[in-house]
């Protein structure tokens, strides 16, 4: 492929943000290769391994294992690095789901990059996992630890159990000890049967506590006070609480961050990221906001039972789009992205994301969720998606609105009904 195809260069932002990120034309082929001898590198050799959700919730735990462990890398690499992207007019800048300073092929930039092989220094090796991708993750660890390791999974949920069941079941013979920490809603059985394999499994109150929070108490380790400073700013945007504008700055900051970088610098700083970070940020969030303003303008309101759902398509910051949308009468939004996944966001008036995701191939929390609709199955309906803005995504997750709101319907006319049959023969 013509790189000129995919590079944004001088195209108009409401062309390119129609179309997914660079990684997106990365075969996943190689992407799988390249993941696999940068996991072997992160966890061979290693006393306890991480894995973790890849955003600000799920690097804060690992962060917080790695000082638990006294495993932390040296930041001022990390600051350099970032200082020379910051004056480099080169600096490319980052897609949705790919990390800003991990480029996806090994290039001779490398031999001069100080943190090239951060991932493989730490005596605690992190794998950044999401949650489709929790199998294969355990299975990386089954492959490369050495026996008796300490292993964490932090800030992920599986779906179902029997995807996950192989790997856990044998890892759970070679460790010395498997610690699972999340605040997610998980299924009662699935939860119940990863206990059983005697994994240690603490799962907080996914509406009062991120994994940050859940990992700090969970540790037997006296913490300084940056540490449950850093939780409660987690918790602040992982929550959508929106009360410390720290929280926006550390979110976006994991976003554009490799894992490593994110992991070491708010590891050494906390909150509080020093001003190089915040340089960096500011640079970034330009774009971010341009972005956020062109997926508002796309998004059309839909009346689905008693809810306004908005429904919007493109590469942007999901989470500050609901919120505008929500600002503007949404109960729920749905963000719909050129890769074909969504995010679904609801309000203190719609807290049934994570049913409609479940309809559409996805699951999460009741006020934030995500999916992606099985419906594409080459690359003519990829071509079709970013043509028509997602038109056949966006019918799929409306009727999955359509049927929640059937089921909640349901729902109210038998609790009414209970209601009424009390009433009668208390009379």
């Amino acid at each position: 492929m013509d790189d000129d195809l995919i590079d944004e260069g001088d195209t108009p932002r409401s062309r390119y943000t129609r179309l997914p990120g660079k990684g997106f034309f990365y075969p996943d082929s190689l992407d799988e290769e390249r993941a696999e001898r940068r996991a072997a590198e992160a966890i061979e050799g290693s006393e306890a391994v991480v894995i973790a959700d890849g955003d600000a919730d799920g690097l804060a735990c690992a962060a917080m294992i790695r000082e638990a462990y006294d495993a932390a890398l040296d930041v001022a690499d990390f600051e350099a690095a970032i200082a020379a992207r910051l004056e480099s007019s080169d600096d490319t800048e980052a897609d949705d789901g790919v990390d800003a300073v991990d480029d996806m092929d090994d290039g001779e930039d490398d031999r001069d990059d100080p943190t090239a092989d951060a991932h493989a220094e730490s005596p605690v090796g992190l794998v950044s996992a999401g949650p489709y991708s929790i199998d294969t993750s355990l299975e990386r660890v089954l492959a490369y630890a050495d026996d008796g390791i300490d292993l964490f999974v932090c800030d992920l949920c599986p779906d179902d159990y029997e995807w996950i069941a192989e790997p856990l079941e044998a890892l759970a013979e070679t460790t010395e000890s498997i610690r699972w920490f999340d605040h997610h809603q998980w299924d009662p059985e699935t939860a119940e049967s990863v206990r059983d394999v005697g994994v240690d499994l603490v799962v907080g109150e996914s509406d009062e506590e991120c994994t940050a929070d859940v990992t700090l108490r969970s540790l037997d380790h006296e913490f300084a006070d940056r540490w449950s400073e850093l939780a409660a700013v987690t918790r602040d945007h992982d929550l959508w609480i929106k009360e410390d504008p720290r929280s926006d700055d550390v979110a976006d900051y994991s976003y554009w961050a490799g894992p490593e970088e994110y992991t070491t610098v708010i590891g050494a700083y906390g909150a509080d990221l020093p001003e190089t970070v915040q340089a960096f940020v500011a640079e970034r969030r330009v774009e971010k906001e341009a972005r956020i303003d062109a997926a508002v303008d796309r998004a059309v309101a839909h009346a689905v039972g008693d809810w306004t759902v908005a429904v919007t398509y493109g590469r942007c910051s999901q989470n500050e789009v609901a919120e505008t949308l929500r600002e503007g009468g949404a109960d729920a939004a749905v963000i719909v992205k050129p890769a074909g996944s969504a995010s679904i966001r609801g309000s203190e008036t719609f807290r049934h994301a994570h049913e409609v995701a479940g309809k559409v191939n996805g699951g999460g929390h009741p006020q934030a969720a995500g999916c992606k609709p099985d419906i594409y199955d080459d690359m003519l309906d990829y071509a079709q998606h970013w043509t028509t803005e997602g038109q056949a995504c966006k019918r799929v997750i409306l009727a999955a609105f359509e049927a929640v709101a059937e089921e909640v319907a349901e729902r109210t006319d038998e609790t009414d009904g209970t209601d009424e049959s009390d009433d009668a023969e208390a009379k």
